[in-house]
């Protein structure tokens, strides 16, 4: 059977998102979520062509900031500073298309959420959640909203998830935590 997927695809190499203010979300990210800023750059821009459009896909006036974080041992966060025509300025709800979250796996999700709570601009979306049934049972987690808005999840999914019964793939999972 021929290969399927994209030729020569070996890992995700980053996520992105675009943020109201790079050095808030920079800070955030470094001082309350634990990540490590590895380069800045910007501004990334074409002021005299369509280069923005055509490999961005953005206004051709548009210009980037730019920052690489690393998320504990195995996730490169990107983070983008647009000054746009016709910026759209509002997230999208999960429900939108083009809704999205970023998930980080914690060892005791209460604990997660103690110490987000205290963490000034951070809102916790109701409450700690354990699921009971079905494929993903003894998976606990929670939503949260940076002080921009940005919704993540802190989760905790055991070893031996039912879903493993069914399927010989599992989730990725690294045996480091951040700060290894």
């Amino acid at each position: 059977m021929a290969a399927q997927g994209i030729p020569g695809a070996g890992y995700v190499h980053h996520v992105a998102y675009t943020v109201p203010d790079l050095d808030e979300a920079v800070r955030f990210f470094v001082d309350v979520i634990g990540a490590r800023l590895l380069y800045r750059l910007g501004p990334v821009e074409d002021t005299a062509g369509d280069w923005m459009t055509r490999q961005l896909n953005v206004d051709a006036k548009a210009s980037a900031h730019i920052a690489m974080l690393r998320l504990g041992p195995s996730t490169n966060l990107e983070l983008f500073e647009y000054d746009a025509p016709g910026q759209n300025r509002r997230l999208p709800r999960n429900s939108d298309w083009g809704g999205h979250h970023l998930a980080i796996h914690v060892d005791d999700v209460d604990a997660a959420v103690e110490y987000l709570r205290a963490q000034p601009g951070v809102r916790i979306l109701g409450e700690p959640q354990t699921i009971t049934d079905g494929v993903i049972a003894g998976d606990r987690w929670v939503y949260f909203t940076t002080p921009w808005g940005l919704q993540m999840e802190v989760l905790n999914m055991p070893a031996g998830m039912p879903y493993e019964r069914q399927v010989p793939d599992r989730l990725a999972s690294v045996d480091a935590t951040w700060n290894d």
